[in-house]
């Protein structure tokens, strides 16, 4: 059914808690394929050992090139992409397979909803050395958000040919960030208008465990900070914000697919004309020195 894509980076401990979750809790007969960027703290060998097949670089890919290596790689029919440091909870497949049954199409993009480090607030360890897997499992249930419009990006399930359709990730967003709202707005364009956070598919989230690990080691870059929300400006015309806000319309209760078109009021064309204004400055005034390469997909 699933094809679970995770780029991992020398996190082999979060990445064993992340696998052994989808072994003890998944239903289905998926297949679970890594990206490894370096490696060397023995991710390929573990790998190996446990006949995990995975995609590998000896570089660090990022996010973007990484899933779409291993992507390239599933044989299932929705590509679920997790991070290393999730840990998914029991029956996150079939709760996943029922609502697309109920969608009863491939156009559509659903995602997850994280606990700890994420929507629910209910703290079973922040490392992967006091983890209280037995108290999570005992009271997972208890934490709820809602169905929401939008999404929380990862995790999430995504039709394998939909995916194709729009190239995946896009890697001018290296190594990550802008990238998953970039997907969502590369679907929208298609047509794309279910764009479904559901509560029931929940993970719990150690949170950007790689990222904090390298902030300051010059050699090793995981994130981007606002340099991928100036790309996702200068490709699209709008910012991350404004997309969520008012074309997603996310973290609002879930009552139905998006409209064709986005409902435009004062405050649309107001927070409009102010993406406008910093597109100019980032474009003509910043970008003058910075240089930033977006791709034309959009074109």
């Amino acid at each position: 059914m699933f094809s679970i894509v995770i780029p991992t980076l020398n996190n082999l401990d979060y990445l064993k808690i992340c696998l052994k979750s989808l072994k003890k809790n998944s239903k289905l007969q998926n297949e679970i394929i890594p990206h490894i960027n370096i490696g060397n703290d023995g991710t390929k060998e573990f790998l190996e050992k446990n006949n995990i097949d995975y995609t590998f670089t000896k570089y660090n890919a990022g996010i973007c090139e990484g899933v779409n290596l291993a992507a390239k790689k599933a044989k299932k029919d929705y590509i679920i992409y997790a991070h290393d440091d999730f840990y998914f909870c029991p029956e996150w497949d079939l709760i996943l397979t029922n609502e697309i049954k109920k969608i009863g199409h491939k156009n559509f993009y659903l995602s997850g909803t994280m606990i700890n480090n994420g929507q629910i607030k209910f703290n079973c360890g922040d490392t992967n050395k006091n983890f209280d897997e037995n108290k999570f499992l005992e009271n997972y249930k208890d934490f709820n958000y809602y169905d929401f419009q939008g999404s929380t990006w990862a995790p999430h399930a995504i039709h394998k040919d939909i995916w194709n359709q729009v190239g995946g990730f896009s890697e001018e967003f290296f190594p990550g960030t802008g990238s998953d709202p970039d997907l969502n707005m590369k679907l929208w364009r298609k047509g794309i208008r279910i764009f479904k956070g559901i509560n029931d598919f929940k993970v719990y989230h150690f949170g950007s465990i790689v990222t904090r690990r390298y902030t300051n080691d010059p050699n090793i870059k995981t994130e981007s900070g606002n340099l991928g929300s100036k790309i996702f400006l200068l490709k699209w015309g709008i910012s991350i914000n404004f997309f969520k806000r008012f074309i997603l319309e996310s973290d609002s209760i879930y009552k139905s697919e998006l409209p064709s078109k986005p409902k435009v009021s004062l405050n649309y064309l107001f927070h409009l004309i102010l993406c406008k204004i910093n597109y100019f400055y980032v474009k003509y005034i910043y970008n003058y020195k910075k240089k930033i390469v977006v791709s034309n997909e959009n074109n």
